[in-house]
């Protein structure tokens, strides 16, 4: 899965001149919680976030006079509190390359680039929902978890005993506890009762750590 399959293609953006209240008024109306900011040629120069927005805003404490306020507001360009150099990433970088600088970065949003213009924005929104669509979230299913030896042909193995059930794997993912020795699988299967799954992996020598139907 790469990041424009999943992206949000053509974008709303400001540019760097755009007036303050104006990001405001969009973000407002739009529900955005992230902007790109790109120069004449769609390139991504910066990026502007509710939090740039609430913390450019002068405090309810402030000394100022409304009127002076007013016209602070009405002047502030958004190059004056954008965040800039942005971190972008390819459209055709795999999925997980954007969650992973995302989620080093503590970022909420990242601008994707083709062909050396912006092209779209990934969000942490679509992250989760990708994730549950891998593991088979929106399906009502049984989803087991097992304890595999790290080794070779373990996941083969595994799936061959639940095909000859007569069953069908949805979907997969592996994630690594303390012991370096194993994995654990969680998939979801289908058509096949609990009550039959579990002697047959039993059987196999699967270690079963969590069975449930979820959907």
């Amino acid at each position: 899965m790469l990041v424009k399959d999943r992206m949000t293609p053509n974008p709303v953006t400001v540019t760097p001149d755009t007036f303050f209240v104006e990001a405001m008024r969009i973000m407002g109306e739009r529900g955005f919680r992230h902007l790109p900011v790109v120069d004449r040629k769609e390139k991504p120069v910066g990026i502007i976030t509710q939090t740039d927005l609430l913390n450019a805003s002068p405090s309810p404490a402030t000394a100022l006079s409304v009127s002076e306020v007013n016209y602070l507001l009405a002047n502030l360009r958004i190059r004056d509190v954008m965040s800039s150099p942005v971190v972008t990433v390819s459209d055709d970088a795999p999925l997980e390359e954007a969650a992973r600088v995302m989620v080093e970065n503590k970022f909420g949003c990242l601008p994707v680039i083709g062909a050396g213009k912006l092209v779209g924005v990934i969000t942490e929104t679509d992250i989760f929902k990708s994730f549950v669509e891998v593991l088979g979230g929106a399906d009502a299913t049984l989803r087991v978890t097992v304890r595999l030896p790290d080794m070779r042909g373990e996941l083969a193995r595994l799936a061959g005993a639940i095909a000859q059930l007569g069953a069908n794997i949805c979907s997969v993912a592996a994630f690594r506890g303390e012991d370096p020795d194993h994995a654990y699988l969680i998939f979801r299967v289908e058509g096949v009762a609990e009550e039959v799954l579990v002697p047959a992996l039993e059987t196999a020598g699967e270690q079963i750590v969590h069975i449930c139907c979820a959907s």
